[in-house]
């Protein structure tokens, strides 16, 4: 995705980072939810739902960085967005001590970390597939 460099900064920032302060406020929302009201629906959901829910987070954090510092390397990215994603997984996790019948586990927040971890190695490659395999017309 090409960066135009004269856009404008409200709509750039609502382009990239506002998915991504939305979606925080939607896991904020999810994890205040009691824990006497999630349902059971199969053995180990909590994993799998926190791998899913930060691997999303992870992806829409890559895109707005990846937005915003276009030339940096797949290791600064990758340091930014593990940051960002793990301390707001930590901080999700402090936030569950403080709701009825939710605690704070180490467990979930590997969860999320890996999560985020895979989300900045599927981006990078989704990418490269993309540009290698989707045709881009031409104008003639």
């Amino acid at each position: 995705m090409a960066v135009v460099i004269n856009q404008d900064p409200v709509a750039r920032f609502i382009k990239y980072w506002l998915p991504v302060i939305v979606y925080a406020i939607l896991i904020f929302h999810v994890s205040a939810t009691p824990g006497e009201e999630i349902p059971s629906l199969f053995p180990k959901q909590d994993i799998v739902a926190h791998l899913l829910e930060y691997f999303i987070f992870g992806l829409l954090i890559n895109r707005a960085i990846k937005s915003y510092f276009p030339g940096n390397s797949f290791g600064m990215r990758f340091f930014w967005v593990s940051f960002i994603g793990i301390a707001y997984g930590a901080s999700d996790e402090f936030h569950q001590m403080f709701v009825p019948n939710r605690y704070c586990s180490s467990v979930d927040l590997l969860s999320d970390s890996l999560g985020v971890f895979i989300a900045t190695f599927v981006y990078t490659d989704m990418k490269k597939f993309f540009l290698k395999h989707i045709p881009v017309p031409h104008n003639n």
